[in-house]
């Protein structure tokens, strides 16, 4: 039975990641800072695990014996704008959040990865796209996501001797409590598109940044 590692799968994207994988038949380890009487309805493997603590992130492979994937999920919105010592300080927390602790948690399952020569998978958003950046706002979330995109790129190129694959999506505009009740996407249609292109991944996608449907998303 594979055995994936979902972050943030107390709601949204992050539950859905679980209940299909549940429903396929994988071993599915959750983590939340918080659970939930979704998550804990699933009868899945839920461990607690707060994203800002760096300590029980690094540390955090430690509590597996064998990893097929992961699908780091976990984020925070931060502050829009920085105009103040105290936003600034939430900024910080939002890189803390969205880019160190995702890369601090693939580092710890590295080796278990490895072992299954397995994927790690970040969840992203078009939003930390240079390119696409054409409205500013939203400065933690944006920065933070351009962040980590660079750092799993960073991951890709180096775990890519050990057979590894690593890659970034853009799930799309979604209807979850971030995205809100305008968004034309449904949970279930992003994490189905999600799980296709992560099933069909080859080596040569790895350090790629995709959207739901698989196709590129320029960064």
């Amino acid at each position: 039975m594979p055995k994936v590692l979902i972050t943030g799968a107390n709601r949204g994207l992050g539950l859905e990641f679980a209940k299909q994988y549940q429903s396929d038949g994988w071993e599915v380890v959750a983590t939340a800072r918080e659970s939930s009487d979704e998550l804990n309805a699933l009868g899945v493997r839920v461990e607690r695990l707060d994203m800002r603590d760096l300590d029980a992130v690094a540390g955090f492979g430690a509590r597996l014996d064998a990893l097929d994937l992961l699908i780091a999920n976990a984020g925070t919105y931060g502050p829009k704008e920085a105009d103040s010592a105290e936003d600034a300080e939430a900024w910080l927390e939002t890189m803390r959040v969205n880019t160190v602790a995702p890369y601090l948690l693939a580092r710890s399952v590295l080796s278990l990865v490895e072992a299954s020569r397995g994927k790690l998978v970040a969840i992203s958003t078009r939003m930390g796209s240079i390119e696409d950046n054409s409205s500013g706002g939203f400065l933690a979330y944006r920065s933070s996501k351009t962040a980590l995109n660079m750092a799993w790129r960073n991951l890709a190129l180096d775990v890519k001797r050990r057979g590894v694959i690593a890659v970034m999506f853009h799930p799309g505009w979604v209807k979850t409590r971030m995205g809100g009740t305008g968004a034309p996407l449904q949970p279930a249609e992003s994490i189905s598109g999600m799980r296709r292109v992560i099933d069909e991944l080859q080596p040569s996608d790895s350090g790629e940044f995709f959207g739901h449907d698989g196709d590129p998303i320029p960064w």
